[in-house]
């Protein structure tokens, strides 16, 4: 079954492999409920119990953009810290490049710009 003749189905299996990976990388880091709406750009708590049943058919380009910079920053801390505890502790740590707010906090600012930000000072640590 091709993508073009089921775009559907392709944008479904996207949405469902997108939020399980959020998910997965808010629990590790202890991200509230409350706080998960913010990075994700949502209002409604009963639209993330729909994604953690697996009732999501597809996402806005917004949503699927913020959970594309959460995952990019995940990826980067595990470049960074070679022990995981350390990566998912990091999110919570003061940081002076942040004006010694945490990234989560800095992240929980709303705009996607914040989660752009954060992604981009990683990157820049390693490269």
């Amino acid at each position: 079954m091709s993508k073009d003749k089921h775009p559907t189905l392709q944008f479904e299996k996207e949405a469902h492999v997108a939020t399980s990976v959020f998910f997965n990388i808010v629990n590790a880091w202890n991200v509230k409920l409350e706080d998960q709406l913010i990075l994700l750009g949502l209002h409604s708590t009963s639209v993330i119990d729909n994604m953690k049943a697996g009732k999501v058919t597809n996402l806005s380009d917004d949503t699927l953009n913020r959970i594309s910079y959460i995952i990019r920053i995940y990826k980067a801390l595990g470049i960074l810290f070679s022990v995981k505890d350390q990566a998912h502790a990091w999110p919570r740590k003061p940081n002076a490049h942040f004006n010694n707010e945490s990234a989560l906090k800095y992240m929980l600012k709303g705009n996607v710009t914040h989660l752009s930000d954060v992604c981009r000072y990683l990157n820049s640590q390693y490269f």
